[in-house]
């Protein structure tokens, strides 16, 4: 993808930070299509390749950019320590928190997600999918997704279909996630609340 490319897919104001990270580290960066276990993706550096960063393609910019930055502090710990620390550990934690902050000294990110960041900045989510309330407020700035609910927005005995067309049947919330029924196979499955899915009418 031409770096200038980049621009369509992040916040106004954040492409001359974000290029000066790809052009330091020499990352190539891949704008995937929609994968839904997982946002991100980093690999380092290896015989003679490039670091690289893929993010999903239909994020939209905040949460683009919140992804980007995940990887990017991927890229930094592994840069200062190689493989001698955990992969989420405190000094990956340690970078991702940085990096967030400068980008909220910018004023980088509308005041809702602001607040959801900041509550996580000290000890930040290994995951990207992992910030429910996070993911609950990012979502408000998608476009063109109506169609898609949260399995916590499903009711109790309806049915919904996932990004693979598996249909499920919604059911009791357990702990933190909702058993569901695969109509076709009758296995039970647990699902985060947070994750999108199509409801059948």
């Amino acid at each position: 993808m031409p770096l200038n490319a980049l621009q369509q897919f992040i916040p106004e104001g954040t492409y001359e930070i974000v290029a000066r990270y790809l052009h330091e580290y020499n990352i190539h960066l891949t704008v995937t299509r929609a994968r839904s276990s997982i946002l991100g993706d980093y690999r380092n550096a290896v015989q003679g390749k490039n670091h690289r960063i893929s993010v999903n393609g239909n994020l939209n910019p905040y949460a683009f950019l919140y992804t980007l930055i995940h990887e990017i502090a991927h890229l930094l710990t592994y840069d200062r320590y190689g493989h001698r620390v955990a992969s989420h550990g405190k000094e990956w934690k340690a970078q991702f928190s940085a990096l967030l902050a400068d980008f909220l000294r910018m004023s980088t990110f509308p005041e809702d997600i602001r607040r959801e960041i900041e509550k996580s900045l000290h000890n930040p989510a290994a995951s990207s999918c992992a910030e429910d309330d996070l993911l609950r407020v990012l979502r408000k700035y998608d476009k063109g997704k109506e169609h898609l609910k949260f399995v916590e927005e499903i009711p109790l005995g309806a049915q919904f279909k996932t990004p693979d067309g598996r249909i499920f049947q919604r059911g009791a919330r357990i702990r933190k996630r909702y058993k569901c029924v695969e109509v076709s196979t009758k296995r039970e499955y647990l699902f985060s609340p947070v994750f999108e899915v199509e409801i059948l009418r």
